[in-house]
């Protein structure tokens, strides 16, 4: 007997249950997000954000976000959220950001900070583990940062991933995954993937050796400088019908052309980093590196510079669930997008049909006062 079907929306739901969830903010509960968001005392210059939908919108209340209110200000807000390490999983960071003031010049990233950072006193100097999203200044820096720390240091992706830079709202995602893959997105589609060992150059960056690793070490690094020899013989050569091996040895095999390295290895012996990295490529070691594990994330803020104020943040999501984030984004930033567009060019007709309008009032009380400079022109002439 076949089994019964199982309907699609019990696998959503099913999904859906195995999510996990760190952290998930919509406002949507008016002024009660400030006692969720801690804005930073360190410096009393600080922007001060709140709560906006901007100019134009999809859903007024909806599309209400976080958005810096100051010109030429730093900014530095946060919120807690209980801690978690993200070893042996996937991590999906994702927010919506709208630069509806034109961002000339200014930061439109989050961060991620372990647990313990001081809120209170959170600055460009507080260590995070992770920024990610848009950074714009003039015409040469348009570009999406994906910065990790590991090993006390900043690491940024080495390739060049483009933002958005208009004033629309816009969907960020950033998929860090056990396997050392990685997934940059903009409004759902991938713009950039890859290696996270390779993309932030990380690939000297490995574990301390343990002691068992360094006595493997030793044990073998006679036999593979040997077997990396081997690579290198003529195997179509064959042996001198007058070689005796009783009397001459092992006949020496005749060497190809040797190069003096190759992926680091040495024939006269291989560094012992190189080793270390091959076994881990070859016991996929790697995916038990920390290059991306964090393990006590448990906050996450804006601390950023803005020469033009306006922009919005909303839609914050940190997740080990690609396809819950997939939903939650097509659920937030998709139900707005298109109506947010169609209110903007509502917006920009009447704007226009207002500057036609002025213009036309000018025209005219122009021509008024002309007719009238040269009525009273002729009055006082008649009157001579």
């Amino acid at each position: 007997m076949a089994g019964a079907r199982v309907p699609l929306w019990a696998i959503c739901m099913l999904r859906v249950a195995l999510a996990t969830v760190y952290f998930q903010e919509e406002f949507l509960d008016g002024e009660h997000w400030r006692n969720r968001w801690v804005q930073s005392t360190n410096d009393s210059r600080f922007g001060h954000f709140r709560l906006s939908s901007g100019k134009f919108y999809g859903h007024k209340e909806k599309d209400k976000g976080l958005q810096t209110t100051q010109n030429g200000r730093f900014y530095a807000i946060s919120a807690r959220f209980k801690p978690f390490s993200n070893k042996g999983k996937t991590l999906v960071i994702q927010y919506t950001v709208k630069h509806e003031q034109k961002m000339d010049c200014g930061g439109g990233y989050i961060k991620v900070f372990p647990a313990d950072v001081d809120q209170k006193n959170l600055n460009g100097k507080s260590q995070y583990y992770i920024m990610f999203g848009p950074d714009i200044c003039g015409f040469d820096i348009k570009k999406v940062h994906v910065i990790l720390h590991f090993k006390n240091q900043y690491h940024e992706n080495k390739k060049l991933i483009r933002c958005k830079v208009d004033g629309f709202t816009h969907l960020y995602t950033l998929i860090l995954r056990p396997d050392l893959s990685y997934d940059v997105k903009i409004d759902g589609q991938s713009i950039e993937s890859g290696s996270i060992e390779y993309d932030w150059n990380l690939t000297s960056l490995k574990k301390e050796t343990s002691p068992a690793e360094s006595k493997d070490w030793e044990q073998t690094k006679d036999s593979k400088a040997q077997d990396w020899e081997k690579h290198f013989l003529d195997a179509s050569a064959s042996k001198q019908s007058d070689w005796n091996g009783e009397l001459d040895g092992d006949w020496p095999a005749p060497m190809l052309q040797k190069p003096p390295y190759q992926d680091g290895l040495r024939p006269e012996g291989i560094d012992k980093d190189i080793w270390l990295h091959h076994k881990m490529k070859n016991t996929n070691y790697l995916t038990q590196y920390d290059l991306s594990e964090f393990e006590n994330i448990g906050a996450i803020g804006l601390e950023l510079w803005q020469v033009r104020s306006g922009t919005i943040f909303d839609n914050f999501l940190i997740t080990d669930d690609e396809e819950y984030a997939d939903n939650f984004g097509k659920a937030t930033w998709g139900e707005t997008k298109g109506p947010e567009r169609e209110m903007d060019a509502i917006q920009a007709k009447e704007e226009m049909k207002k500057a036609r309008e002025e213009e036309e009032e000018e025209l005219l009380s122009g021509k008024m006062n002309r007719r009238e400079h040269y009525f009273n022109r002729f009055h006082r002439r008649n009157e001579l």
